[in-house]
């Protein structure tokens, strides 16, 4: 088993980080050739998945996630805690904290257009963000 921490600073709310690269490194650097990698962000208003890094699915990602938690909803978070981003958890819970992704030949095994990425989802983003990456296998 292999495990690093990947950090990522973010700049804005619904910011969209391609991650694949550092995750391709992570998997290499483990030297484990097959087997499963595992993400993890350690935060609540941000969250992890797959998509073709493309502006215009980007861009319909973003309005799915505005329709599913808008912007100009009452939140009962925001009520208690006076700090606004109830909609930012309320994403991150739908979309997620973890991906797991099967390793082949010492590398995610992607689809084509398949691209591993990070979602800010934070009101108050520009933030350091953690990543736990765990490489499992032989």
């Amino acid at each position: 088993m292999f495990r690093t921490n990947l950090s990522v600073t973010t700049r804005h709310e619904g910011e969209i980080i391609n991650l694949t690269a550092v995750v391709q490194a992570a998997v290499r650097k483990s030297g484990i050739r097959t087997g499963l990698v595992h993400l993890f962000v350690r935060h609540s208003t941000a969250a992890l998945t797959t998509i073709e890094y493309e502006e215009g699915v980007l861009s319909d990602l973003k309005r799915a996630l505005s329709v599913l938690a808008p912007d100009t909803a009452s939140y009962a978070h925001d009520t208690r805690w006076g700090d606004s981003n109830g909609r930012s958890h309320v994403k991150a819970a739908l979309v997620g904290p973890s991906l797991t992704i099967p390793v082949e030949e010492g590398a995610p095994a992607c689809g084509q257009w398949q691209q591993i990425v990070l979602l800010e989802l934070d009101v108050n983003a520009g933030r350091e963000r953690t990543i736990t990456c765990t490489v499992t296998g032989e």
